[in-house]
């Protein structure tokens, strides 16, 4: 039986686009950009987090 795992943490954001570095300086990952996409919400392939749109942002249209 497979199993859905928690995000690592999760960060609520105000833009569609973010970066992620895995925010541990010289122990975290190569910076990647994510967009948010129609869900607004991304995890990180690297190390798990979770980007949210924030609620009463606007998702923007056209991305």
């Amino acid at each position: 039986m497979a199993t859905i795992s928690e995000p690592v943490e999760t960060i609520e954001v105000t833009e569609q686009r973010v970066a992620c570095d895995g925010g541990g300086g010289a122990l975290g990952h190569p910076r990647v950009f994510l967009n948010l996409g129609d869900e607004g919400r991304i995890d990180c392939p690297y190390c798990g987090r979770r980007f949210t749109l924030k609620p009463g942002a606007q998702q923007h249209a056209g991305h």
